[in-house]
């Protein structure tokens, strides 16, 4: 009996915000896996390790959670004026699926650091001190992401004081800034698909409570936690223990996707995990985070639980926060109403491990809402590179 060898291809693991993936260079993959279709997919599955019915991702790079179970593939730009093109795939865990639909903001922080280190950003744009700023092309969501990398002595600087709630140690402090981050659309209110910034939503045999629709960062749905029977302050095992709890969100995210027209048919979401989001917000409350510091009332404008690939996020996922900046700059969501209400450039709010801070500048023009960017801090950082190896026949 004969057995494929495995063949091994360059990669890089990397640690983004909150979440970590394992990055290619376009030109590094197999032939038939630089463009998008079955053998793309197949060679990313068997690098994570899925489809997993265990849901462990044992025999792969993933780990197990929507947060790490995430591949990057990143090529010199074709876009005037980018540096990079970011293309982001995050993979399912137990299914055999790869879902393109939308972007990782969280490694978003690390897309700079890494194109500056593997020759994709001119050499004439990196400082020999300083911040090298890296013009991004987020291919998923056709749009412009600003990162601004510190740089000594000519390289990437990964270490550094800067601090990220839901990140054990400390590092070099990237500043993301999202640029028109809401989605165009030809109506000019696609930013809010439904036409209103707060909407009655009936989801059949769980109820009907108000709900924000919106496209920015990543298409979102928030609610109000207390008119789902939550606080706000909860942390991951208060909802992500709970089977029964997870299916109603599930099917409030599905005909919520109905409700924003990203799907025709809520059968549709089980193949788009991704994208939309769901969240739910509250009034600023004292709570304990899950390293076990306290958050008090008056370090937060607001709480913001949010679900990633059917569960509780352990902290924040990065396109979610530039969805809650985007929606609390704007008046009467949601969002801002629990951070207070009124015009608002930024907010700190809180989220299981801790707070964040996100900022967006919104304007009114022609009658319709306009986000000109979002701007967060993350950090990023190298944690392995070589290669991966798979078997030569898995795609």
């Amino acid at each position: 009996m004969s057995f494929a060898p495995q063949i091994r291809i360059p990669a890089t693991y990397m640690r983004g915000g909150t979440s970590k993936g394992v990055f290619f260079k376009l030109d590094d993959l197999p032939e038939r896996a630089q463009v998008e279709g079955e053998a793309r997919d197949k060679l990313l599955l068997r690098v994570i390790g899925s489809p997993d019915p265990y849901g462990k991702q044992i025999d792969g790079m993933g780990g197990a959670t929507s947060s790490t179970s995430k591949t990057v593939i990143l090529s010199k730009s074709t876009q005037p004026e980018h540096d990079v093109d970011y293309l982001f795939g995050q993979v399912s865990i137990d299914k055999a699926f790869v879902d393109w639909s939308g972007n990782c903001g969280n490694l978003t922080a690390a897309v700079g650091s890494f194109a500056i280190s593997n020759g994709l950003v001119s050499a004439d744009r990196i400082p020999e001190n300083g911040v090298c700023t890296v013009r991004i092309w987020q291919k998923n969501i056709s749009k412009t992401i600003i990162a601004h990398v510190p740089i000594t002595n000519g390289q990437v600087q990964e270490t550094g004081a800067f601090e990220l709630d839901g990140v054990t140690f400390p590092a070099a402090e990237v500043q993301i800034e999202f640029l028109d981050p809401a989605d165009d659309g030809e109506d000019g209110g696609a930013m809010f698909p439904t036409g209103q910034v707060v909407d009655q939503f009936d989801v059949p045999d769980i109820g009907s409570f108000q709900a924000t629709f919106i496209n920015a960062g990543i298409p979102t749905i928030f609610l109000n936690a207390e008119d789902i029977g939550y606080t706000g302050t909860e942390l991951q095992d208060a909802i992500n223990s709970d089977a029964e709890v997870l299916k109603r969100f599930e099917k409030i995210r599905a005909y919520g996707a109905v409700k924003m027209g990203l799907i025709q048919d809520i059968a549709e979401a089980a193949n788009r995990q991704h994208t939309p989001k769901i969240a739910f917000v509250a009034k600023p409350k004292t709570y304990i985070a899950s390293s076990g510091k306290t958050v008090s009332d008056t370090d937060i404008d607001l709480s913001v639980r949010a679900l990633s690939m059917g569960k509780l996020h352990h902290a924040m996922m990065g396109t979610a926060a530039v969805a809650i900046g985007t929606a609390a700059a704007i008046p009467g969501t949601l969002v801002n109403l629990a951070a207070g209400g009124g015009e608002k450039n930024a907010v700190r709010f809180g989220h299981p491990s801790g707070t964040l801070r996100v900022g967006a500048e919104a304007n009114l023009e022609n009658g319709q809402w306009v986000v000109k960017k979002a701007i967060m801090s993350r950090s990023a950082r190298i944690l392995m590179e070589g290669w991966v190896r798979i078997p030569e026949d898995s795609f």
